[in-house]
């Protein structure tokens, strides 16, 4: 680092410990975050997270419920009718008959055997009359009986049922059911951690731009002082008849450029820092500061990303957008062969118990009466105009069209990492010249301002070389944050991102 870069740190850790020493003071209005606290707090506020949390939790009952059909279902069913009449096994001319059978008998036995009974004495043809008159009442009795008998008095009707269903076998389809609930849920966990990945990438986006910002803001803060000094040399020079006012009026200028880049930082900061908040669930005008805020160099301690020739490979198994095509093209095929299945017989084992009231078990009698039942139930696609062989040839076809993204997907993603990987080393090239420059650039300001002051030189070689220390160190700046974000990036490509 240069001197003047080392002075403003000094300074600016003098300005941390007082700041730190009245905590106690302001602890309400100001936070201090981490990199690590930022993206906690993002993944907390994130909407989407939230969605894509829930939206697991929903597949992983779905499964739970696609487990559950392969276990036998028990239903139990009732149910009453009321009918305004009721189911007659008899018609009106049966009931008639039967209830005047004694009447009709004896009066046809009595026709038969009148020319028998007409030579017999009084008294026996009364005694006969009595005796058919008594026979003929109780035939009536017996046929009315018969007719009450035969009712079924179905005007209040109850009924229940309790069944028990076992599946045998559907086709494949319960095993491909099965197996697209888990595939559900598995995409389900590779959309959070894809959701998570993009929401810790933009978080570091966004931490990084607002470290940048703030070390440009005090680079700015101390290039006007450096500008404002100059000027004051210069008035010093005007004021002794060894300068002009064109040359006072060339130094404002630049003062005026320097406080203006100055406004302009520290708006794009404060926007910057809003932005922040809103992405971690804080108050746009909550006041925050970054731990890298203040830091003497940007770059910490880190391991070294090295891609290898396997990092291909690494993306492939980590990348959650590659696990999310290659689920999709899973989900597929599984579809086939459940539509497969319709092609296929199905077998259900069936049983339980049916009761009613009236029942026809022992006649019809008003109470209930029930049976067990066991049965098979088998059902064989015979004819459906090819309705299941084309929903198959179009299930095929999504499953070719998912391979063919997946392939593509692998493509894009090989060339990402060679491209971040490329991007890690030549910001690090990048790093190690605009240090070189800085030095180069403190020496020149060095040297610059001496000659100044022993008049060997003009105020606008200290101007020029006051701009190319500024550019040099706001360079260094970039190349330092290039070196973060490159880094993020590639851990994106690879799907590492934790």
């Amino acid at each position: 680092m240069n001197k003047s870069r080392k002075k403003l740190t000094v300074m600016t850790r003098v300005t941390i410990l007082v700041t730190l020493m009245m905590l106690p003071l302001t602890s309400e209005a100001q936070r201090l975050l981490t990199l690590d606290s930022c993206r906690a707090m993002a993944l907390r506020n994130n909407k989407q997270m939230g969605v894509a949390k829930m939206k697991q939790e929903v597949n992983a009952n779905l499964r739970k419920s696609a487990r559950t059909q392969y276990l036998p279902k028990v239903n139990a069913v009732g149910g009453y009718m009321w009918m305004s009449r009721e189911i007659s096994m008899l018609n009106d001319d049966q009931k008639e008959a039967l209830s005047s059978l004694g009447t009709n008998a004896t009066g046809k036995l009595q026709d038969a055997l009148s020319p028998l009974v007409s030579v017999l004495p009084a008294a026996t043809q009364a005694k006969m009359a009595g005796d058919m008159s008594q026979f003929a009442g109780t035939l009536n009795h017996v046929g009315a009986g018969l007719v009450d008998g035969f009712r079924t008095d179905t005007r209040n009707m109850f009924a229940g049922a309790v069944t028990v269903t076992q599946p045998v076998f559907m086709g494949g389809a319960l095993v491909a059911a099965n197996k697209i609930a888990d595939i559900n849920e598995q995409m389900a966990a590779n959309s959070l951690e894809m959701k998570r990945q993009n929401t810790l990438y933009n978080i570091d986006q966004v931490y990084w731009q607002v470290v940048s910002l703030r070390h440009k803001q005090t680079l700015a803060e101390s290039y006007v002082e450096l500008v404002k000094k100059l000027k004051g040399d210069v008035q010093k020079m005007i004021d002794q008849g060894v300068a002009t006012k064109g040359d006072g009026l060339s130094v404002s200028v630049r003062v005026n450029e320097a406080e203006m880049a100055l406004t302009q930082v520290t708006d794009g900061l404060a926007l910057s820092k809003m932005l922040l908040c809103q992405l971690i669930g804080l108050d746009e005008d909550e006041v925050i500061t970054l731990a890298d805020e203040e830091s003497e160099e940007i770059r910490m301690n880190r391991e070294e990303l090295v891609v290898a020739e396997g990092g291909t490979s690494v993306a492939f198994q980590n990348r959650p957008e590659l696990k999310v095509l290659e689920n999709t093209v899973d989900l597929s095929r599984q579809t086939t062969n459940a539509l497969k299945a319709g092609n296929l017989p199905t077998v259900l084992l069936t049983g339980g118990y049916m009761l009613s009231n009236p029942n026809t078990f022992n006649g019809f009698e008003k109470k209930f009466g029930g049976v067990w039942n066991v049965g098979v139930v088998v059902r064989v696609p015979v004819w459906n105009w090819g309705d299941a062989k084309y929903k198959v040839r179009a299930s095929k076809g999504a499953t070719a069209m998912a391979n063919l993204e997946l392939d593509d997907a692998r493509e894009m993603i090989s060339l990402q990492v060679r491209q971040n990987n490329f991007k890690v080393k030549e910001a690090q090239k990048k790093l190690t010249m605009a240090q070189s420059n800085v030095a180069n650039a403190d020496e020149n300001l060095r040297m610059a301002n001496l000659a100044f002051k022993e008049g060997t030189a003009s105020f606008t070689t200290v101007m020029e070389a006051q701009t190319a220390w500024n550019a040099a160190q706001s360079q260094l700046i970039d190349a330092e944050i290039g070196v973060k974000l490159s880094e993020v990036e590639l851990q994106k490509a690879l799907g590492t991102l934790r």
